[in-house]
């Protein structure tokens, strides 16, 4: 137990923030426009909190505790932690701990935002923003840093050098790493590719030292996760792009994933619906109740995969796919919050997925804000409640519903028939 405590955040502990870079205003427009639709608000906010902390130098902060984070941001520790992993996540943010014996000390160290010409070409943010906001806010986006050609014609350039205006000077070598800079940080992202198995697949003499550099894995790793291809495609795919001297070409590299993936499914290009609920929309883990397990499941299981369990194992049709890719892109529904839909419309539409009834319920629940999956599962029982009053009077039986909605916060072993119960609990274990 003391261990525990002494590991885990407290209002009491306290922080420094270290500026690494350099911060300017198109640097907040950035971290609104394109990053918040992705982390989120409070992520966000912490961020420009963590930012106001520096001193007028913007190099460093005082020491603060965390309490001065809560009374700020109006938020509790859990959600402010929370908050801080998805900055680190997406490269605004490094985090250290000192650990003492009562109150611990961190440094959390800030960098800039990447620019809005590296953001539109990153293998994984520009397809993150696209699945958060959809095509027509995207290209609003994409116009709005577009950057804007003047014709030059007629023109003559008779632009100055250096050489042409200033007289030579003797010389020296300058370098001088002390000079602050504006620093980035890539993208924080778990190696999902096994480089080993890779290089074990591809015949020896189409590879070198070289091949497999640092920025090659980010790529290829990048695109891993963008593009769901696990080690062994990833072997077919390299064969294609590997020259004959062992060069991956890079543009080629991005569009065989691109149509690899576009191949494998129906022509549409990846969503959120091959994606699991963001964390910072996560609730904590822990609640082993019925109600607890299915809202894991809920977070935890891409809706591609979810519909693909509705169907007993049979892939969703292309019908079914463009369904649910509406549902994630058009109407901004995270994945968890589309889980919870279709288990719902499929119960009470006998097994079918009702494009105008879902559209219906997606769209209320876009204009209420429905993000996270315990909202999901209590506005969906009380609109069932309110059809179900209406619809009493002419009819006797009631329609079959998830075993999730009651009037009651605890789903009882009794509220589940032994199917149901058999089908969460496999569904627990399997995305556990």
């Amino acid at each position: 137990m003391g261990d525990y405590m002494k590991d885990n955040l407290l209002p009491a502990d306290t922080y420094t923030i270290i500026n690494q870079s350099i911060l300017t205003e198109i640097d907040k427009k950035i971290l609104i426009s394109l990053y918040e639709p992705i982390i989120g608000a409070t992520a966000v906010s912490l961020y420009l909190t963590f930012w106001s902390d520096l001193d007028k130098l913007e190099i460093m902060s005082l020491d603060y505790n965390h309490h001065h984070l809560m009374t700020i941001l109006k938020s509790d520790l859990k959600t402010i932690e929370k908050a801080r992993k998805t900055l680190e996540a997406v490269g605004l943010l490094k985090s250290f701990i000192k650990k003492n014996d009562n109150i611990n000390e961190y440094l959390y160290e800030l960098y800039s935002p990447i620019s809005a010409y590296e953001f539109f070409n990153h293998p994984v943010l520009s397809v993150l923003l696209l699945n958060n906001i959809g095509e027509i806010e995207y290209n609003n986006l994409l116009n709005y840093y577009k950057k804007h050609v003047v014709s030059k014609h007629n023109y003559e350039e008779i632009t100055s050098s250096m050489n042409e205006i200033f007289t030579s000077v003797t010389t020296f070598e300058a370098t001088n790493d002390s000079i602050r800079k504006q620093n980035k940080l890539g993208i924080n992202l778990e190696n999902l590719i096994d480089f080993d198995l890779i290089i074990a697949g591809l015949p020896k003499g189409m590879i070198n030292p070289k091949t497999f550099n640092k920025k090659n894995r980010e790529l290829i790793n990048q695109l891993a996760f963008v593009y769901n291809i696990d080690s062994i495609r990833m072997i077919d795919i390299l064969r294609l792009v590997i020259d004959d001297v062992g060069m991956i070409n890079k543009d080629k590299l991005r569009e065989t994933a691109r149509k690899n993936y576009e191949y494998n499914h129906n022509g549409s290009l990846p969503t959120l619906i091959y994606r699991t609920q963001p964390e910072h929309l996560k609730t904590p883990d822990g609640d082993l109740s019925n109600r607890g397990k299915m809202i894991y499941v809920f977070e935890n299981t891409k809706p591609f995969d979810f519909l693909t369990h509705k169907n007993k194992g049979v892939k969703p049709t292309s019908r079914d796919l463009k369904l649910i890719e509406h549902l994630a892109v058009d109407f901004a529904l995270p994945p968890g919050v589309v889980n919870v839909l279709i288990d719902y419309a499929i119960r009470v539409n006998d097994g079918k997925l009702n494009q105008n009834y879902l559209a219906t319920i997606a769209s209320s629940w876009a204009r209420k804000g429905i993000k996270t999956v315990p909202e999901a599962m209590e506005i969906a029982e009380k609109g069932h409640r309110k059809v179900q009053k209406s619809i009493d009077a002419n009819k006797k039986q009631q329609a079959k519903i998830p075993s999730w909605m009651n009037k009651t916060e605890e789903i009882t072993t009794e509220e589940m028939t032994e199917e149901e119960l058999a089908e969460l609990e496999n569904l627990y274990k399997e995305f556990r």
